[in-house]
């Protein structure tokens, strides 16, 4: 009996513990993504029919409370005269508090908004998904470490369709810090 009274409150602190490690971590499922990248887009790569490359960087932010995603395009951007060859952006991850999901929200030149729930199916990959709210598109934000390539792909899905359609695909390596 003296043995369970000992074992009982320790099997109650586990749990406990557990979360206590995740929370004081949210970044750790993302880590994969912190650093600075190439991307690089072709014209077949999405519906956007653009051929563009630049940077975007991940890294935390503001003492470790937000992860930052910076972007940049290089020169030399092709693309319809609908497509914004000087684009920028900015996202934002963050955590609405301690143990809850994490969410993100996106910001770009063109005066887009789009507020995201945030997963990591597998160690390697992050997807970033926006409500559903009629009669607007449903937008979707994959990265995918492949190897030591980054692939992403910004996608929409029109009410009443089932199916995701890209609007742009881009790939490339990660660059070395000096």
């Amino acid at each position: 009996m003296k043995y369970l009274a000992w074992i009982f409150p320790l099997i109650l602190a586990l749990p406990s513990g557990a979360q206590t490690a995740s929370a004081t971590d949210p970044w750790k499922a993302l880590a994969f993504l912190q650093g600075t990248w190439e991307a690089k887009a072709t014209s077949t790569a999405g519906s956007a029919g653009a051929e563009v490359a630049g940077t975007y960087t991940f890294r935390t932010e503001l003492n470790n409370h937000i992860l930052a995603r910076h972007s940049f395009t290089a020169a030399g951007c092709k693309g319809p005269a609908t497509f914004d060859c000087d684009h920028s952006d900015l996202l934002y991850v963050y955590q609405d508090s301690t143990g809850q999901p994490l969410k993100a929200i996106y910001f770009d030149n063109e005066g887009h908004v789009i507020h995201y729930d945030v997963s990591t199916p597998n160690a390697t990959t992050a997807l970033f998904l926006s409500d559903s709210v009629q009669p607007d598109p449903q937008f979707r934000l994959v990265y995918e470490l492949k190897g030591s390539v980054m692939w992403g792909k910004f996608q929409m899905r029109i009410p009443a369709q089932a199916d995701w359609k890209s609007y742009l695909e881009w790939n490339g390596s990660k660059r070395t810090e000096n």
